[in-house]
């Protein structure tokens, strides 16, 4: 990969129409950018040197000033079900996390949008760390791009690190990347982004986007799912499902849910009840997900029998509802925890331990 400089700019996470502007101030022929679009995100190089069909004269005044900008993961943890989290180290020394999840003829990764989270979510131990920083397109993109496995990937998910819809513009730019015809030409069925609900980033995605969305949503209560989450304080649950009537989600843009189910705090059946009522009508299915347990907080995840009772009430009462297999469990299966590991050791400066 190209070795880091603080001085040249990034090509990695740059649009066609702003690679466009790129060749023009730097007096490269018109053609020059969809040229550079293609290394980039058909070949996927490593460097400008790799561009050969531009002309040495251009590279190198395309080498002066800017750099691909791609880097690898500075760790790795393997785990025995073979989900791999990898570890990538922003410029500024931050770390975030994105996962790879093979399974059978689908492999997903799991990707980052911020470094840290504003949302503090209770369950969450990214909010545990506050928020840091957003990524930048070129960080988002990274993340798959210097994926050791990238050439298997079938399926990106956005439920990494952060609240994308609170780095919208970088998150969007990402998205027009990875699905335009000069990008990733992935078909928009591909992508999932998730979210807790932002009122404008909610808005924004559904014009601007057609990708698949996922919403946080934990509990059918407002005053309890803001308890679990304080951003249902500035909009509610209620209120969102209102917004999403307005959208047509019965063709290819998929509408679901992401439920994780606690032991006797939301996995009674009057919550299942109370979802129902909540989603009747809407074009939507409904994903379980058993809790990973993380330090300090006193939440556990509920036990299968009630899993599988919650699941069928749904499904038997028009909401589609699958449970989802738990995967990387031996090596720190909670979004956050291998990066918070990583921040402490270097706070402490003791050696980095895996487990």
């Amino acid at each position: 990969m190209d070795k880091m400089n603080e001085q040249k700019k990034t090509l990695l996470g740059k649009t066609l129409a702003e690679l466009r502007e790129v060749v023009q101030q730097l007096g490269l022929p018109k053609f020059a950018a969809a040229q550079i679009a293609s290394w980039l995100y058909d070949k996927k190089v490593s460097s400008i040197d790799e561009m050969t069909n531009l002309s040495l004269k251009n590279r190198e005044i395309l080498k002066a000033e800017y750099e691909v900008g791609a880097s690898l993961p500075v760790h790795e943890m393997r785990s025995v079900d073979g989900t791999v989290k990898y570890l990538y180290c922003t410029q500024a020394g931050d770390y975030v996390e994105a996962v790879y999840i093979p399974d059978g003829d689908r492999a997903t990764l799991c990707v980052s949008s911020q470094v840290g989270c504003k949302m503090n979510c209770k369950f969450c131990m990214t909010g545990k760390q506050g928020y840091t920083a957003n990524l930048t397109t070129a960080q988002i993109l990274n993340q798959i791009y210097s994926l050791p496995e990238r050439d298997t990937l079938t399926n990106i998910v956005f439920m990494g690190m952060g609240e994308p819809f609170d780095n919208m513009d970088a998150v969007l730019k990402a998205l027009e990347i990875l699905t335009a015809d000069y990008g990733y030409k992935w078909s928009p069925k591909r992508i999932t982004v998730s979210t807790c609900g932002l009122r404008k980033g909610l808005e924004r995605y559904l014009n601007e986007s057609d990708c698949h969305l996922a919403i946080s949503l934990h509990s059918p209560f407002p005053a309890q799912r803001a308890e679990l989450m304080p951003a249902e304080r500035a909009y509610s649950i209620i209120e969102m499902v209102e917004l999403l009537r307005r959208y047509d989600f019965s063709k290819q843009r998929r509408l679901s849910f992401e439920y994780i189910v606690f032991k006797g705090l939301n996995d009674g059946l009057i919550y299942a009840k109370e979802l129902v009522k909540l989603l009747k009508g809407l074009d939507c299915r409904m994903n379980l997900i058993r809790f990973h347990a993380i330090p300090n907080v006193d939440l556990q995840t509920t036990d299968e029998e009630a899993m599988v009772a919650f699941r069928d009430y749904l499904t038997k009462h028009g909401v589609f509802a699958t449970i989802r297999a738990s995967r990387g469990e031996d090596i720190f299966a909670a979004c956050g925890m291998l990066s918070t590991a990583k921040q402490q050791e270097e706070k402490e400066k003791i050696p980095f331990n895996e487990k």
